[in-house]
């Protein structure tokens, strides 16, 4: 066991994830003298955000505008507000941080980033597509950017800010420090202690040990937490699961590093910090078993296209309009009421080629690596894209035949495909195919995937030519068995607009700041009960600033 060490600066950031390196780097360029700690090996800098795809909401940008998509900040804001659900009392400063956050997302965001030297993917996603009425949930319009280099190019330049007030001696950086308790004096948080790890020379992602060689303790003017959600602990999903979803599943795969444990949670709420709406999280149905794994249970989210029929674990298809990448709560609740973790889609090589992405960086490297001809060769090109078609030849999900009959008796062979009706799921997709006669129809997902070709994004990368499942043509037919993935916490510290974290009396608890998911991205919950995405990362980097710029000016 090593001696005691004791540090002492006038910021404390708990937690080195985006949040983390922007709140740092807004108070080292203020002049502060900055400490960040956190319980992993340096090899972890940048935290989820590296190897998340890199998306961000921005309104009326460039690109959309390019593209003819029409948007406004009134428009952004109806679609929050009808995706959020804001209905209790505690959703006072998370509305707030709404609010102050699509102004951020409309006249800000951007142009900061750029002036970093963060790109954009010229073509603007549309995720969460909604498909109820137009004061519903959903995006109205494409608004999901990709940043050009995924989430290594976002974390790129915040990092680079961190190691250069670094080398100026104004940061310090402690890998492999765990927090256990911060220090409270006379109601204000002063710092905090906790363990030093043995050190790991684990990779990026992978399970370091938690063997405890010594004990440390900082002492700050003013301390920033930013140490993420709980989607790598399941106990704590389980146990914080709204029974307006159902039942938690039995099993599901992981999306995030195992260090998204959630443990600053009961720390923060024991220095008098307020946490709420631990209820909302934000969880995919549409996670593979990733074949390669770097994280224990690692699960992969596929991005889908708005063509392939999405069947419950008994063959029904889900109802209109829980289409792929329509509305992810709301196909969550519904297939928690099936009695099933696990769902399918089938579709064919046609579609799969158009329109699967994997979420990810290391899933998409062409964006990643910033390698244009094979973005072209990937995006353009004949066949399905490299990552995607590594699934297809050796994820356990993924099942690949010629004729429907085959398909699915090898549905039926898969942990749980015993559940599967083969002649309902039969039914299903002829009902489907037989509706492409005509250019019209009653299937409301046919009319949506022929509107999302109107906008030249979709026409262009991202959705297939309306065809027939059947037709062999379009073949192989392929089936992949989806599950549920853990991903964020919508909930999470309270806090005012300045990040500063608040007592469940509602005053604040001084010294002591919150920002992204450890805040539920700001406020204790600003995307309430849904999120339209490419707002997650925006929300670290938003909370991050201000928790920042306010704790630098606090001093």
């Amino acid at each position: 066991m090593s001696t005691d060490t004791a540090h002492s600066a006038d910021l404390l950031v708990i937690g080195w994830g985006l949040a983390g390196l922007v709140a740092a780097g807004e108070a080292t360029a203020a002049g502060k003298r900055v400490i960040v700690v956190d319980q992993e090996p340096r090899t972890n800098l940048g935290g989820q955000a590296w190897w998340s795809f890199g998306g961000l909401l921005f309104i009326d940008s460039p690109e959309q505008r390019r593209f003819g998509i029409k948007d406004s900040f009134e428009l952004a804001r109806q679609d929050w507000f009808g995706t959020a659900g804001f209905d209790r009392d505690e959703d006072a400063w998370p509305r707030q941080w709404a609010e102050a956050y699509l102004q951020f997302a409309h006249q800000e965001n951007r142009a900061w980033l750029r002036e970093k030297g963060v790109g954009f993917f010229p073509v603007p996603g549309w995720a969460e597509r909604g498909g109820y009425t137009a004061a519903g949930p959903g995006n109205s319009v494409p608004r999901f950017h990709i940043t050009w280099g995924t989430g290594p190019g976002l974390v790129a330049p915040f990092q680079k800010a961190l190691e250069q007030a670094e080398a100026a001696g104004r940061l310090r950086v402690l890998p492999r420090h765990r927090v256990a308790a911060l220090t409270v004096d006379g109601g204000t948080v002063t710092g905090a202690t906790g363990d030093v790890l043995a050190p790991s020379g684990a990779a990026r992602g992978f399970a370091s040990s938690r063997d405890v060689v010594g004990s440390f303790s900082v002492s700050a003017t003013a301390t920033i937490v930013s140490s993420g959600g709980i989607g790598g602990n399941h106990d704590l999903v389980r146990r914080n699961w709204p029974s307006r979803l159902g039942t938690p599943p039995q099993t599901m795969v992981t999306g995030v590093p195992a260090y998204v444990d959630g443990s600053m949670q009961q720390v923060s709420a024991d220095a008098g910090a307020r946490l709420i709406n631990a209820d909302r999280m934000w969880h995919y149905v549409e996670g593979i078993q990733n074949w390669d794994p770097v994280w224990p249970g690692h699960g992969i989210r596929i991005l889908p296209g708005p063509s392939s029929v999405w069947l419950d674990a008994t063959g029904k298809r889900l109802p209109v309009p829980l289409f792929p990448g329509f509305d992810t709560l709301g196909t969550l609740e519904y297939l928690r009421g099936t009695g099933y973790d696990h769902s399918w889609f089938i579709l064919s090589q046609r579609i799969i080629e158009k329109e699967f992405t994997l979420s990810g960086s290391e899933q998409n490297p062409d964006l990643t690596e910033k390698n244009l001809p094979l973005l072209l060769r990937s995006r353009l090109g004949k066949g399905a894209a490299g990552p995607v078609q590594a699934f297809l030849d050796h994820g356990a999900d993924f099942i690949v035949r010629d004729t429907l009959d085959e398909l699915v008796a090898a549905m039926r062979q898969l942990p749980g495909g015993e559940a599967l009706d083969g002649q309902r799921a039969r039914e299903e997709v002829e009902a489907r195919d037989r509706e492409m006669a005509n250019p019209f129809t009653k299937d409301a997902q046919i009319a949506m995937l022929r509107s999302a070709r109107s906008y030249r994004g979709d026409k262009l990368v991202r959705t297939a030519a309306p065809h027939r499942i059947l037709d062999p043509k379009a073949g192989p037919l392929i089936a992949v068995k989806l599950h549920v993935l853990t991903r964020k916490s919508l909930g999470g510290i309270e806090t005012d607009l300045s990040a500063r974290a608040l007592a469940p009396g509602g005053q604040v608890v001084p010294g002591l700041y919150a920002a992204g998911e450890a805040a539920g991205f700001g406020g204790g919950g600003m995307h309430g009960y849904r999120s339209l995405e490419g707002t997650f990362l925006g929300g670290c980097l938003f909370s991050g600033r201000v928790a920042g710029r306010a704790a630098a000016a606090a001093l």
